[in-house]
This record gives C-alpha cells, structure tokens and sequence, in this order.
C-alpha cells in the first residue's frame, strides 16, 4: 500500500502541473507558500516541500532565498533540425539566436567498438572527442560531442582545444558539402559532471540526438556527434524541412 503522504505528494505534483499545463499559474508568477499549499491540501509542511523539491529537480520552479519559489519562464521556441547538412552554429545564427559555444575537451577516448565502426576507424587508431558547451542568451543549452579519427584528421589532437564549429574546421580543410545517414532520438538524466556544465538539476531530462556526418563528395564519414540538450528550458521544432 503507497503512504498517505507519498499519495498526497503526487497528487500536489500532479495538480501543479495541472495548472502548468492550464496556464492557471503563469510563468515567472510566485508559488503559493509551503504554510498556504498544506492548509489547502490538509497536509503536513514537509509533504509540500517534497512535492515541491521534485518540481524544481525537475525544472519546474525555481527558488529564490528569503522570497519564495517561482515557476520559470516560458521556454524558448529552438529549431532542432535533424539533419547533417547545416552546422549547428550557422542554424542558430539563421534563427536569430545569440549563440556562443565554449570548446571544452579535446580527449583521446577509450576503445569503443560501435563507435570505431562509425569512423571505419581501426582498433589501434586514435580518437578523438572534441566537445563544446553552447550557450544561448547566455545560457547553457547543450553539451556538443563531435568524435574524429586521427587517421582522417591528423592533426585533431593539435586543432581540437581550439575548435568551436566542426563544420568551419572542415571547410578549411576543403570539406564543403555535408549529410548524415540518420539521426536518432533518446532522453537521458544528466551525470554530476553533466549537471555543473549545463546548470541543471539531476532530474531534469536531456534529449540525446546523435547521428553521423558525411561529406557529400567523398562518402567518407567524418565524424560521430553527440549532442545532449536541456529539456526545461527550451522548446525544439523537430520538423524536417
């Protein structure tokens, strides 16, 4: 049998997200109190703080000390193409959206069999993972994973502290043209690690996308992305155009 007060905190959780959903609260609008929601649902002050600590892990609210919690801001609205044609900083620049990227990591990784025979890279080649943090309005929005073989790029150990667009670093070695072969979707929970670099709580969901990049002409696969996107934040547009 579930407790009382397990029942009564998801019934808190599910009522406030009710009034999410119903615009009922509007965002940036200050939460009722801990005192006000435990008169209201006639139950004790710590069954409201937990049901209020698991929305703001989730995304939901925030708090700000001596003045209350608050439920966030509308989401803003990020076009999530997925397609390996355009980068992903030119996407954001189309859309308007103040985008800066943080190179973060240049690391050799770990053999990795499904991920070798991504790059067609051998056992005892080296390779590389290039991550960037990108922000927009200053804000973290994604952990960017770009994974390369020294073989096609011998040079990346060199180059890849200092990359920000992987797109503009094959252009300057004469890659014009790019596609992938397919793209796939899944949510992840964000590590300790994840949680400090993108600000976030450890309930709140990521949306992995990863896929390939190909240069058109050549066929050669140049590299594995991995991208892991804030979900609290912002809105994605998945449409293909």
């Amino acid at each position: 049998m579930i407790p009382i007060s397990a029942d009564m905190e998801t019934q808190i959780i599910d009522d406030i997200m009710d009034q999410i959903v119903s615009k009922t609260i509007e965002h940036g609008e200050k939460m009722p109190s801990e005192n006000e929601l435990s008169k209201k649902y006639r139950v004790p002050r710590m069954t409201v703080r937990n049901a209020l600590t698991k929305l703001e892990e989730r995304g939901y609210i925030y708090s700000l000390q001596g003045k209350g919690r608050y439920l966030k801001e509308e989401s803003t609205q990020i076009q999530l193409h997925l397609t390996g044609k355009t980068s992903f900083t030119e996407k954001m620049k189309q859309a308007g959206h103040d985008l800066k990227t943080h190179n973060i990591a240049c690391e050799k990784v770990t053999y990795n069999e499904q991920l070798f025979q991504k790059l067609n890279a051998r056992k005892e080649d080296n390779v590389y993972n290039v991550g960037r943090i990108r922000y927009i309005n200053d804000e973290p929005i994604a952990i960017h994973y770009s994974y390369v073989s020294e073989t096609m790029f011998p040079t990346i150990a060199k180059d890849g502290p200092k990359i920000e667009s992987m797109f503009a670093y094959y252009e300057q070695l004469g890659f014009m043209e790019f596609t992938s072969k397919k793209s796939l979707l899944s949510i992840t929970f964000p590590t300790s690690n994840e949680q400090q670099l993108l600000c976030c709580k450890s309930m709140v969901p990521l949306i992995v996308v990863e896929s390939d990049c190909i240069d058109l002409e050549t066929g050669k696969v140049l590299e594995h992305t991995k991208i892991m996107y804030r979900s609290d934040k912002f809105k994605y547009d998945i449409t293909m155009d």
